[in-house]
């Protein structure tokens, strides 16, 4: 199997008459992927930042967790994406399981920086 020609035409169409093509070619389709992708990871590693600060506010690897947090998380990323779909079936649950992974991973760094953490009644705050 080869690579799709990313400066061939489509070989494939829609049915549905609502659809509107965005690229004309696959290169194009990726390099707007690619901007796209750059301006996640710079948002993902702000949100990273504002991680790493809530484990100063929590006591034990419970609050880290803080699963009544997550639920509301995921429930309020579900209800963004169903916001802002413009016609990917599915993209619910795409965003559910991006969120699921990506908070799993944030806690296990939120866990490593809490337990290396001092009280802030020795001045550290």
């Amino acid at each position: 199997m080869q690579e799709p020609d990313q400066a061939g035409r489509p070989l494939r169409a829609y049915t549905d008459p609502a659809y509107r093509p965005l690229c004309a070619t696959l290169a194009e389709v990726r390099a707007n992927i690619d901007r796209l992708d750059d301006q996640i990871v710079a948002l993902l590693a702000q949100r990273a930042m504002y991680v790493k600060d809530a484990a100063r506010f929590k006591k034990d690897a419970f609050q880290v967790s803080a699963p009544a947090r997550q639920a509301e998380v995921f429930a309020k990323v579900r209800a963004l994406a169903t916001r802002h779909n413009r016609g990917f079936e599915g993209l619910e649950d795409v965003v559910d399981a991006g969120y699921r992974a990506l908070v799993a991973a944030f806690i296990a760094v939120e866990q490593k920086y809490h337990d290396r953490m001092t009280s802030a009644e020795d001045g550290n705050a």
